[in-house]
């Protein structure tokens, strides 16, 4: 169900440990202009976030990585000269504003600490998608992912914990010894092997296993109208809510709900934005300093929700996403499917001028540092892992979050205007399981 989609790519300036430079127009040197953008009023942000949601509260952990290019003692490594360090209690709010940096350095939203299997952006996404099926007494969700999927594991958990089943079609074969998310998919969900040429027809797939869940007797439900209709059923500001216990519902009267792979839909914006106006408080990001966060792109689902935050609350960021699983095109297709998606369901009052892609739409879209078919690890890379664990104490993996990592650590060195740079931490590190068993000889060296 998830074609990806959007688009710009930027050229930043290199520095030793980024061999390849990306392939397209500069990059800015200030946030957007966001006067242009009529900002979202009130009544509109509490209608938009004013409802039930899976963790009590969004914050998270925010930690300042200083970046070092003084020589290591040991030699270079992997990364070049360059060393971390990390301050796991900085100052924030009003020193965020100051930009005379001594040591380069950005921040980075440890989402991957919000749960021990449903964090990062996985527990963003399911924030406000798991209250809104609970409250349309759905029983079942049939959602999608790769053999080592953080999603379809956050999927199962998040279900499991409120006794609600889950069905999960992992793409390709079972392996011989289940391990990482494989592993808590297994024991948390219902899992079934799709090969790889049905899988590919994501949709009929989906809709057709959605069907058997739910037989002749019962009925398949689409997130995008449940999450219409909470708009619609609200009354006196306050939101719908049937809380029908899911463990009471007999046999006979499921209601399933297919999540597409990822979480790839507006529902999943929901929680993004939630963080974002959380991050925006003055005693922390603040509502004035100009920021460039960064963020590794699956779907690209976490991006939008990030732009469109920022631009619902018309903050002065710009949001960068490397790119993993598709071309600029097709990421730039998924950010218009999923911005006209959010507008329909809950009249997202931004003009078609912002939005457009020849304005550059919401999301700065640019190649990771070495291009290469998604899912494939390449030399070097989990050695870079390992040195960022040894000095910092957070763990990366080669696939996803090492990608915003190293272009991070390259925006931190060239950051103009006072800007600041912010990662933010996607989380998937049990996925490094299922890569030492695919990826033996890379381990076996550390």
């Amino acid at each position: 169900m998830g074609c990806l989609t959007v688009g710009q790519k930027m050229k930043l300036p290199a520095i030793p440990f980024l061999r390849n430079e990306f392939h397209s127009g500069q990059f800015p040197n200030s946030p957007q202009d966001v006067s242009k953008i009529k900002p979202c009023r009130e009544e509109f942000m509490s209608r938009l976030l004013d409802r039930r949601w899976t963790f009590l509260s969004p914050d998270t952990k925010i930690h300042q990585i200083m970046v070092s290019t003084e020589q290591l003692k040991h030699g270079g490594g992997e990364f070049g000269n360059i060393s971390f360090l990390n301050n796991v209690n900085p100052c924030l709010g009003d020193i965020m504003m100051e930009t005379n940096n001594r040591q380069p350095s950005f921040y980075i939203l440890r989402d991957d600490l919000l749960h021990p299997l449903v964090n990062g952006n996985k527990a963003r996404k399911l924030d406000g998608l798991l209250p809104l099926i609970e409250d349309h007494s759905v029983t079942d969700v049939v959602t999608c992912g790769g053999c080592q999927s953080a999603h379809a594991a956050a999927v199962a958990v998040s279900c499991a914990e409120r006794g609600l089943k889950s069905h999960l079609l992992l793409r390709g074969e079972q392996p011989e010894i289940p391990t990482g998310y494989n592993l808590i998919s297994s024991l948390y969900g219902n899992v079934t092997y799709v090969p790889r040429s049905l899988y590919a027809k994501r949709k009929e797939m989906l809709v057709r296993h959605a069907e058997l869940v739910a037989g002749s007797s019962s009925s398949v439900v689409c997130l995008s109208d449940i999450f219409k209709a909470s708009f619609t059923t609200q009354t006196s500001g306050k939101p719908y809510y049937v809380g029908m216990d899911a463990h009471r519902c007999a046999e006979n009267s499921k209601k399933v709900v297919i999540v597409n792979e990822g979480a790839g839909n507006s529902v999943g914006i929901l929680g993004v934005i939630r963080l974002v106006r959380y991050l925006s408080q003055n005693h922390l990001l603040g509502e004035k300093q100009a920021v460039k966060i960064v963020v590794d792109a699956g779907t690209g689902t976490t991006a939008v929700g990030l732009g469109l935050g920022a631009k619902c609350l018309g903050l002065p960021w710009e949001v960068i996403a490397v790119m993993l699983a598709d071309t600029i095109d097709g990421y730039s297709k998924q950010e218009e499917h999923l911005i006209s998606e959010f507008q329909r369901c809950c009249a997202f009052p931004l003009s078609d001028e912002v939005l457009r892609r020849e304005n550059g739409g919401i999301v700065h879209w640019v190649e990771r540092s070495r291009p290469r078919k998604f899912g494939n690890v390449l030399t070097g890379e989990v050695t870079k892992c390992q040195q960022i664990a040894q000095q910092t104490g957070i763990l990366v993996d080669p696939i996803y979050t090492l990608a915003a990592w190293e272009i991070a650590t390259q925006l931190s060195q060239g950051a103009e205007g006072g800007a600041k740079v912010v990662m933010l931490h996607t989380g998937g590190t049990l996925g490094m399981f299922g890569l030492a068993q695919r990826y033996k000889s890379y381990f076996h060296a550390l």
